[in-house]
């Protein structure tokens, strides 16, 4: 039996190897299943019912070793009951920065997190950094070390023979990660380029609603594998946010790997993730602006507020960049090694299998 759990506090369902084949899923529990795959690791997870190979319920397992929590540091306690002698991990996927809602879930574990010495692990620079100031802020850093190991992109993700589609952008991420935003842009690019479409897809986990665009194709929650193929023969990915800012961004690494770049902003982990400044774009005060008066309308409402945006040259970055692509400037691109599932299992295995600190 494995000596490493990775205990799931927080999922809206249990998941596994199925969903991951079958169903939409998020990056984050995508990511988990192919790390505890990699380190023949069992996985809990706090809804769960019933058992699915190393799939199981919570229940209480002396012999455990060591424990990665994921996202939420408040199940310190039921983790500690569970798992009395394990060494543990938490594996953070979402922005922390001092004061905010989830440096306030970690400062009310403060206590157990010195006493345990829990190793935060991190997706990106960019995210360790404002873990690191909320650990000095609430006072643990001299006993909880955060380090960075970045998620996952399965090695056999890399570009095939696909015709790439000039008329077709993708947006696959969550809706509120800029979706409403990304179709004004796009209601702008396609004025200027007819024949353009949009292919939205999402993990699944929230809805966007209707879309009722000339152009733009809903396709609703798709598994990944069938996602992949609509990816690859697109032109671009099509990711204009900076609502959310990105801790990793599956999607950039993901869409790079399939050979189809990524139009962006330069906004939490994105440069970093994507390393090519062509295809990451300021964020302009404008689109701040906009968004701040906008935001919250619904996509049928925004159609007039988007046209006076579009005259006014709000959208232009985006048409002057696909255009140059579309007219053969389109960066290649591939699968960087740094995310390369075998290398970060790696990297977890050589984590889990130093020198444990006192408990």
């Amino acid at each position: 039996m494995s000596h490493t759990v990775f205990f799931d506090p927080s999922c809206p369902k249990p998941y596994d190897t199925r969903t991951l084949r079958n169903e939409a899923m998020g990056g984050s529990e995508a990511t988990l299943v192919r790390i505890a795959e990699c380190l023949d690791a069992l996985v809990v997870q706090h809804n769960r019912t019933e058992t699915f190979g190393r799939y199981h319920p919570p229940v209480r397992m002396p012999a455990i070793e060591h424990v990665v929590i994921n996202r939420d540091s408040r199940a310190l306690k039921t983790v500690r009951s569970l798992y009395p002698h394990a060494r543990i991990f938490l594996w953070l996927h979402d922005r922390v920065e001092p004061r905010s809602r989830r440096a306030r879930w970690l400062a009310s574990t403060a206590d157990l997190l010195r006493e345990t010495a829990t190793h935060i692990v991190c997706v990106s620079d960019f995210q360790r950094r404002g873990v690191e100031a909320t650990l000095r802020a609430i006072g643990v850093h001299d006993r909880v070390r955060a380090s960075t190991i970045y998620n996952p992109v399965d090695d056999s993700l890399a570009p095939d023979d696909s015709v790439v589609d000039p008329d077709t952008l993708m947006f696959f991420s969550s809706p509120n990660k800029g979706l409403k935003f990304a179709l004004d842009a796009f209601r702008a690019m396609r004025a200027c380029m007819p024949s353009l479409r949009l292919l939205v897809a999402n993990p699944g986990y929230r809805d966007e609603g209707s879309i009722d665009i000339a152009g733009v194709v809903n396709l609703g929650p798709q598994p990944q594998h069938r996602l992949h193929v609509d990816v690859r023969s697109a032109l671009a990915t099509f990711a204009p946010n900076w609502l959310i800012p990105e801790t990793f961004g599956l999607v950039y690494a993901e869409s790079l790997a399939l050979g189809t770049p990524v139009l962006t902003h330069d906004c939490g982990a994105a440069l970093e993730i994507i390393g090519d400044a062509r295809q990451v774009l300021p964020i302009a005060r404008s689109a701040r602006v906009y968004e701040a008066v906008f935001g919250k309308l619904p996509p049928h409402w925004r159609r007039f507020p988007a046209s006076a945006a579009a005259r006014l040259g709000l959208f232009d970055a985006y048409v002057e960049r696909i255009r140059s692509w579309r007219l053969g400037d389109r960066p290649r691109v591939g699968l960087d090694p740094r995310f390369r599932l075998t290398r970060v299992a790696a990297q977890w295995r050589s984590l889990l299998g130093e020198v444990a600190g006192p408990i």
